[in-house]
């Protein structure tokens, strides 16, 4: 890990969890632009990352958390804030991590998977973005929160109760933020980020059918060319937050860019 202090005055701090494969690991690497800070909390490392940002003027620190250990998260959280500059332009938080895990009908699930995705999927970013609010309250900076979601959570799908569930709730719990939050505060956004080839997509092909119906149809996705590629939403996303509407339209979906 290259170790930092956010010393310099300007520039952008993002937040950025799951950030170590897929959709995550992509994001880490196209958020890496000069005069950025780039803090990642995920289970793995990323071993790209480092020597990347090195290359493109970026200040990156990845933090190890298990995010569905609610004591392991709550540590991580703390030596994260406890390095948080006061004097950045603008503050970015993406809870990205998340999980489909457990598929299946509902009359097979067990208590500790679907602890697991609750604990990753909503609890995590609902901590995360509580920290984050208080964290850069009365700072004069601009602030937004990036929830990622998913179709999933505007659609169900059998074998899928859980993962909908998730999405569903952080969908509103970003509506309540930002009615909390108002015009002047902290902006949110809830972005479906479409189907995407991430080793997420090939652990829902390799379900069972009887657990999950619509299987033929993501593996006829994969099959056809249908999965938008990581690096090209990553790319699109950053673009999307960067955006001066940004926040106005709170439950999105990056196909509609």
């Amino acid at each position: 890990m290259r170790t930092a202090t956010y010393g310099a005055t300007g520039g952008t701090l993002v937040i950025l969890t799951g950030a170590s494969r897929g959709l995550g690991a992509a994001l880490a690497l196209a958020l890496c632009r000069p005069g950025t800070h780039l803090a990642t909390l995920s289970r793995h490392k990323h071993t790209k990352l480092d020597a990347h940002a090195a290359a493109n003027g970026t200040v990156v620190q990845q933090h190890p958390a298990d995010l569905t250990d609610a004591a392991e998260t709550t540590r991580a959280i703390d030596r994260l804030f406890a390095t948080l500059p006061r004097n950045a332009d603008r503050y970015c938080l993406i809870n990205n991590a998340g999980t489909v895990d457990p598929i299946g009908p509902s009359g097979t699930l067990r208590q500790d998977d679907i602890a697991q995705a609750l604990a990753l999927n909503v609890a995590a970013p609902m901590l995360l973005t509580s920290r984050f609010i208080a964290a850069t309250a009365g700072l004069r900076a601009d602030r937004r929160v990036l929830n990622i979601s998913s179709g999933a959570g505007r659609k169900p799908m059998a074998g899928w109760s859980v993962y909908c569930s998730t999405k569903a709730a952080i969908d509103m719990y970003t509506r309540s933020v930002k009615l909390e939050q108002g015009d002047t505060g902290v902006r949110i956004v809830s972005l479906a980020p479409g189907v995407i080839d991430t080793p997420m997509q090939a652990r829902i092909r390799a379900s069972q059918p009887e657990a999950f119906p619509a299987l033929d149809n993501f593996k006829a996705m994969h099959a056809t060319g249908q999965l938008s590629s990581p690096d090209d939403v990553a790319a699109r996303i950053v673009a999307y937050l960067e955006r001066d509407d940004f926040g106005q339209t709170e439950i999105d979906d990056i196909r509609n860019y």
